[in-house]
């Protein structure tokens, strides 16, 4: 309607003008209400050729949609397995902090796997010891052979030396039993000798793998008995929180509740513009958005990214060949925008419904040098006809409430 109006003063209305004073035709004698068309055609018709015209260019180069939300994603409350609750920490609704304790499940299980754990370990370590005591045990045993050992080597080598001087002193018999006994006492020191590697061995590998294979189920016993103890992984507000204890919860069918971040929804404005407008929405256009969560307060924002892919052209492969004409119905072009002053979001409700219009500018391009004049007075023309689309904004902002109340059938 404004477009309208505004039309017809440039084009009807010096039509209306010429014809009566230039022609010197009345209104109401030669021009009456059934003679309008005939007296008027060229205004009529020059005014909604430019009403066309002018709406035409005010959508495009300054898109505007109803489609604007700012959406957030909640983080679900879920045991990293499954469970029985045993103990709720948190309200229905409440704030948290990040490692606030939300609610435990029932431990008893992963306990009596961390006390196993625990005792393996002790177990090992207690083995340690008695290794490091064998190892001892075999030093001293070594010791003990080498002293047998050598006196059997003296003995022989006395009657080897007596029966080498005055042959028939000594019997042979003795020699060979002597020899056989210095044989007997080096098995034995070989036998020490073994034993302390052997004690050595599990003292310096074996055990000490054991021990890293024991720690390792203690510290993995400890993880699964934390894990029964579900914390805030974010600064936020818990919502919907219906589990008490001995609900059973899972990651596949019972979530414990939602946790929305604190951040969420407040800090960024999601909006969806027509395939038409895809090239006019830049990254930087400024725009205005008024939302139903915080009537009458037009709210400056920026574009910072336009998402280069539209949604309705995504599919999954299946069994069957893609049918277009059973497709999706024409998707949106995806743009996301921020305040373009701090805290320019205070006051609205993440979720909440928005209007959006976006400006184009062409200052840039306007004082460029080698722009023509004729350009830029056309660029002009399209930056100015943005405020129209400023005031529909303002409007729509000041209806909004009473629309919603009584209108809608509040």
């Amino acid at each position: 309607m404004f477009e309208l109006m505004f039309c017809s003063l440039l084009t009807i209305l010096p039509d209306y003008l010429y014809r009566r004073y230039a022609q010197g035709k009345r209104f109401g004698k030669e021009i009456t209400f059934f003679s309008v068309w005939y007296e008027l055609r060229w205004g009529i018709t020059g005014c909604l050729m430019l009403t066309i015209s002018l709406i035409t260019m005010i959508f495009y180069f300054h898109p505007a949609t109803e489609s604007a939300t700012l959406y957030f994603r909640t983080v679900p409350i879920l045991p990293e397995g499954s469970g029985r609750v045993a103990e709720v920490k948190v309200g229905f609704s409440q704030p948290v902090k990040k490692g606030d304790v939300l609610f435990t499940l029932d431990s008893s299980k992963q306990q009596a796997a961390f006390e196993t754990a625990k005792r393996k370990v002790a177990e090992v370590d207690a083995a340690m010891e008695t290794a490091q005591a064998d190892v001892s045990k075999a030093e001293a045993q070594i010791g003990e052979a080498k002293a047998n050992l050598q006196q059997a080597k003296d003995e022989l080598d006395v009657k080897s030396e007596l029966q080498r001087r005055n042959p028939g002193i000594v019997p042979q018999r003795d020699i060979e039993k002597l020899q056989v006994l210095v044989d007997q006492r080096q098995a034995g020191v070989d036998a020490a000798t073994a034993a302390k590697q052997s004690a050595s061995l599990q003292v310096s590998t074996l055990l000490p793998a054991q021990k890293a294979s024991a720690a390792a189920a203690l510290d993995q016993a400890q993880v699964d008995l934390d894990k029964t103890v579900i914390h805030a992984g974010v600064d936020g507000r818990v919502e919907q929180f219906l589990i008490r204890p001995g609900d059973v919860v899972n990651q596949l069918m019972r979530p414990a509740g939602v946790l929305i971040p604190e951040e969420a929804g407040r800090k960024i404005l999601q909006a969806g513009y027509g395939q038409i407008e895809a090239g006019v929405l830049k990254a930087g256009m400024v725009a205005e958005a008024a939302c139903i969560s915080k009537p009458w307060v037009i709210i400056p924002m920026v574009i910072t990214t336009v998402q280069d892919y539209i949604a309705a052209g995504q599919f999954q492969t299946g069994q069957q060949l893609l049918e277009v004409q059973n497709g999706p119905k024409p998707g949106t072009i995806l743009v996301f925008l921020e305040p373009l002053y701090k805290n320019g979001l205070d006051g609205v409700t993440p979720g909440s419904s928005c209007i959006v219009n976006a400006y184009t500018s062409n200052h840039e391009e306007i004082a460029a040098e080698h722009t023509s004049t004729s350009r830029a007075i056309g660029l002009h023309v399209i930056d100015g006809v943005g405020l129209v689309h400023a005031l529909l904004l303002r409007i729509q902002a000041l209806l909004m409430p009473i629309k919603t109340l009584v209108f809608s059938g509040h």
